[in-house]
């Protein structure tokens, strides 16, 4: 009997913070994004190719925590952002999360970066609701390093990296369900906002994603246009 309530303890403690996590706002899931692209940069052996980041249709970025002891509880937030006719749309809200058994006991915090290589992808984050990756758009480890360089084709309409205890590497995320977070879009932003509407530019950034865009900035897209226009001051 105290076996059993200790497991119900631990899964408790799990779910709440899963929980816990999954209620961030999206400004620090915004600044967290400037740095996990900041720290994807750092090694260029390793790093995301710049000519995968420029062909890019748009990216996801995620913080997931896995906590365990026999069963294990994953979840993390994010942002999702697309590339329009003018630059870089404003962040969307995402979250990820879920459970799942096995011996395994620890905690382990890994950063995410999803490259939307395909409209297709944009697409499908921009309809709301929940994305699984690897159902109806196909996910495929993206190359790094400067070797990958040249002549970079995308392979699959999404490319997944990941970046766990300084570790980077290329990661399967095949199976993984992300959903929109609109109450963190509507915080953010200051009012009720669909994907759709941030994902294709309809909806002005606020000031809190200058430092996003700016970092993104570097990597303009071929048809991208200068943007001049300023972020919401809001």
């Amino acid at each position: 009997m105290k076996g059993k309530i200790f497991l119900f303890f631990v899964m408790f403690l799990i779910v709440c913070g899963i929980a816990s996590v999954a209620c961030a706002a999206l400004q620090e899931d915004v600044d967290q994004a400037v740095s996990i692209i900041e720290r994807f940069e750092e090694i260029p052996e390793s790093a995301i190719p710049p000519a995968v980041m420029r062909d890019a249709k748009g990216l996801a970025i995620l913080t997931v925590t896995k906590a365990g002891f026999i069963v294990s509880g994953r979840g993390g937030t994010g942002i999702v952002i697309a590339r329009t006719d003018s630059g870089w749309s404003g962040p969307s809200a995402i979250g990820t999360g879920g459970l799942g058994v096995g011996f395994q006991a620890g905690m382990q915090v890994s950063e995410y970066v999803i490259v939307l290589n395909t409209q297709e992808a944009v697409n499908a984050f921009a309809k709301g609701g929940n994305v699984t990756l690897g159902a109806n758009l196909s996910a495929a480890l993206g190359p790094i390093g400067r070797s990958a360089e040249a002549g970079v084709a995308p392979q699959a309409a999404l490319y997944t990296y990941s970046r766990s205890q300084g570790i980077f590497a290329g990661v399967s995320l095949e199976g993984t369900v992300i959903g929109t977070r609109y109450e963190a879009n509507e915080e953010f932003y200051g009012k009720p906002v669909y994907p759709s509407d941030i994902l294709s530019g309809k909806e002005k950034p606020p000031a809190g994603a200058q430092k996003l865009l700016d970092v993104l900035a570097k990597y303009p897209g071929p048809n991208t246009a200068k943007n001049d226009t300023p972020s919401d001051t809001r």
